[in-house]
């Protein structure tokens, strides 16, 4: 089964996620999002798998949540997502995808659900 982590190496959850999944004997494809964000699709698909709503996804002490009024609870769906993959700073770390399934690593052992 392919795996792929979205990773922040400065984040010690995100790195302590990758460790779990390589003690497991998993060597996932790492996307450091942060350089690389997620397209639109791909990370409405994540949250498709995640089985969340973008907000849920969203980290609201960054900058960009109060610059940007994401708090409003008029904006859609489709709005959230652009502004997290404009900003991808505002999107929770660490997410595994495994297959048709995806868990957010916090704490670290909530991926082993998916594996």
């Amino acid at each position: 089964m392919k795996v792929k982590i979205y990773h922040n190496p400065r984040c010690s959850k995100s790195r302590e996620t990758l460790q779990l999944l390589r003690d497991k004997g998993i060597e996932p494809e790492i996307v450091e999002y942060l350089k690389t964000p997620p397209s639109v699709e791909e990370l409405d698909r994540i949250l498709q798998k995640l089985g969340i709503e973008p907000r849920d996804l969203m980290r609201k002490k960054e900058k960009p949540y109060d610059e940007y009024d994401l708090f409003d609870k008029s904006l859609d769906r489709e709005t959230l997502i652009r502004a997290m993959v404009e900003h991808p700073i505002l999107i929770e770390r660490p997410i595994v995808v495994a297959g048709d399934k995806a868990a957010i690593g916090r704490p670290p052992e909530n991926v082993l659900a998916i594996l």
